[in-house]
């Protein structure tokens, strides 16, 4: 990042910007793409490439995957340590067609170092590596045995984001055959398709959409002007103006993709995610940030950062030229924050959960939104005789983001009370608390709640009117989900339903509400539960030892309680008909929370088998377990498990049909 920033700058502060338009416009892209690749696009930098081929003799085969690193880069081994770099990872789209022969085998083994950048002694490869993996097909018909592997690749410097190259391996029937696979490239990063790259579009557009709303704060739309006056002062070089007006713009995004880089490449610990999901520290000090920043917008009071803070870049950004575009751009930053602030924290908090590039990729389209209206207004100082004037409206935006802070920042508060199991935050005291708040922001829109900061509204426009309908509406909404309804659409955002409050979807077979006969009392029933009125187990050896007596396959989910979408699942997912019959009647289901702290007693304690270390809470045990068996530690993730031990394992999906399938596989 510092070798970045050194570029970027140096490559305008030089004297080199004597050309033509054209020439400073191409310029600019440049510096725009090499900050994209370097972290947002690093896709097309592919120091990884993989090759695969295979050797068939009867029913029996060999499938080799090779990689080939470019100097410099190295290859992740197949298991890390938690808090680590992405894995190496081999996965089947139909592991039925075949059983394994044996281990991996891996040539050369993986050296291992400790890593400045993660902190950990971490394994990989270097030059070339190659992984061999031996077969057994089930059927002795002709069969193409396809699927991808996931990796990551780093230097010494930086690391490219988890990345897919597919493979595919034709089968003959039982003659002899062998030769080479399709060459893969990269498919992309990690996640770039199916469900995942839903969600990380989605992150996108609302970090997009944040970023827009945010030039709406009464700290940064009244900047506007002022800042663009800046650009065409002193100069009656057109040209020039532009230049400095997009290099200002540039800027700002600089800046705030720096600061999702920050966490996106680990400068602030590898277990970031896992600290601001589930430690009451973070999520109390969220809160009370949230609840702070609302009472400003309310006009409680005025949040103003550091006058010297300020006063030395706007110094520094008097100096003009690019140097002093580049801090005018750091001060607009800088006063813009106590407004910003909950709308980079809100989003900061979510990228850390998802992980990888998702803190830079969303600062980067919240930096690109916020300063688009600033550099398109120097570019064209014309168009801002046609902005609203600042006034009332600027007021009555900061009080509806005032009521959604106050909303959201409930969120933290029930990450404390499901993760230490205090149970003082139920799912009705929250509903109850959104629908006074919202109920409260409805008649504001009506006119019949003022502040002191608001102007007399002598009547209620029509736009005012549309957005009372629509609050009431989603009041409305909220108030039926008091009565056991589940709230699909923001499952996410909510606590889980009480035991009173859940109801199964009603199946063939079964009438709403019967549970499935199990083996005894499940361990830590008296705080754990599943939805939809499922029964199951929360510890891994009774479930399976339930699964054993009952002859049934074991759908073993790792979960979360601060875990957004695992609640999405469950709400959208697993009450899918289908889905749910064959959970409740075909099998044992055991649920393990990753992030509870409940304290284990002292026969329950386990020895890691990471780093052979005592644990002794639940969350801990559940995670190292998944770790060293499944080699991640994502949430919501799923494994069916035959009688006979056959397993098959599947990330996060919304999609219903493909967890149907998923499910049967088991069956």
């Amino acid at each position: 990042m510092v070798k970045l920033f050194s570029v970027y700058l140096l490559l305008f502060e030089k004297d080199i910007f004597e050309f033509n338009f054209l020439t400073d416009m191409r310029k600019i892209f440049f510096i725009l793409a090499f900050i994209v690749s370097s972290g947002l696009t690093a896709q097309v930098i592919e120091p990884i490439k993989w090759s695969f081929e295979h050797r068939q003799n009867g029913t029996e085969a060999e499938l080799v995957f090779t990689a080939t690193m470019d100097e410099g880069w190295h290859l992740y081994d197949t298991y890390l340590p938690e808090g680590g770099p992405i894995p190496t990872e081999f996965v089947y789209a139909d592991s039925t067609l075949f059983e394994f022969v044996g281990e991996l085998q891996k040539n050369p083994e993986p050296v291992e170092k400790f890593d400045n950048i993660f902190m950990l002694n971490l394994r990989f490869y270097s030059n070339v590596a190659v992984f061999t993996q031996k077969i057994r097909l089930t059927s002795d018909k002709p069969v193409t045995i396809s699927g991808y592997v996931t990796f990551m690749g780093c230097d010494d410097e930086m690391c490219l984001p988890p990345n897919e190259a597919e493979f595919s391996f034709p089968m003959s029937g039982t003659g002899d055959s062998s030769g080479k696979s399709t060459i893969a490239t990269p498919a992309g990063p990690a996640g770039s398709t199916g469900a995942t790259g839903q969600t990380l579009w989605l992150f996108i557009i609302i970090s997009f959409l944040a970023g827009l709303a945010a030039i709406l704060t009464p700290c940064v739309f009244p900047m506007i002007p002022m800042t663009v006056s800046f650009f065409m002062r002193g100069s009656q070089n057109r040209g020039k103006a532009i230049r400095t007006a997009l290099f200002f713009g540039l800027s700002i995004l600089f800046i705030f993709t720096l600061l999702g880089a920050l966490f996106s490449f680990g400068i602030f610990g590898p277990n970031v995610g896992a600290l601001l999901s589930t430690h009451w520290i973070p999520n109390l000090l969220f809160f009370v940030l949230f609840f702070i920043f609302a009472l400003s917008f309310f006009g409680m009071f005025e949040i103003v950062l550091p006058g010297s803070l300020v006063n030395k870049t706007d110094a520094r950004a008097d100096q003009g030229g690019f140097a002093g575009a580049f801090f005018m751009a750091l001060t607009t930053v800088i006063v813009s924050f106590s407004c910003t602030g909950p709308f980079i924290g809100a989003l900061i908090i979510e990228a850390v959960q998802g992980g990888g590039m998702r803190p830079l990729t969303g600062m980067f389209f919240f930096g690109l939104a916020f300063a688009t209206p600033f550099t398109l207004l120097a570019i064209f100082p014309s168009a801002l005789s046609k902005l609203p004037k600042s006034g009332g409206w600027l007021n009555s935006i900061k009080v509806v983001f005032a009521f959604i802070l106050l909303a959201f920042g409930m969120k933290f508060l029930s990450n404390i009370d499901q993760v230490y199991g205090f149970n003082i935050f139920s799912r009705d005291i929250y509903l109850a608390i959104w629908i006074v708040l919202f109920s409260l922001l409805g008649f504001y829109f009506l006119g019949k709640i003022r502040f002191s900061h608001d102007s007399e509204q002598p009547f209620v426009s029509v736009g005012r009117l549309m957005l009372a309908i629509a609050t009431f509406t989603f009041v409305v909404y909220l108030y039926t989900g008091l009565h056991g309804a589940p709230l699909t659409t923001i499952s996410s955002l909510l606590p889980p339903p009480s035991v009173s409050h859940t109801t199964t979807v009603p199946f063939a077979g079964q009438p709403a509400g019967q549970a499935v006969a199990q083996c005894g009392p499940a361990k830590y029933a008296d705080k754990l539960h599943l939805p939809h009125g499922l029964q199951g187990y929360f510890d891994y050896k009774q479930g399976m030892a339930c699964a054993e007596e009952q002859n049934k396959p074991v759908f073993l989910v790792f979960k979360g309680h601060a875990c957004a979408n695992c609640k999405k699942m469950e709400n959208s997912v697993w009450t899918d008909p289908e889905v749910l019959r064959m959970l409740s009647e075909d099998y044992v289901i055991i649920a393990l929370y990753t992030d509870d702290r409940s304290a284990l007693a002292t026969e329950d304690w386990v020895t890691s088998e990471l780093d052979g270390k005592t644990i002794k809470t639940m969350g801990k045990a559940n995670l190292d377990f998944q770790i060293a068996r499944y080699n991640t530690n994502t949430i919501p993730y799923h494994v069916v498990i035959r009688p006979d031990g056959t397993q098959h394992e599947l990330a996060v999906t919304f999609d219903n049909g493909e967890f149907r399938d998923f499910l049967k596989m088991g069956l």
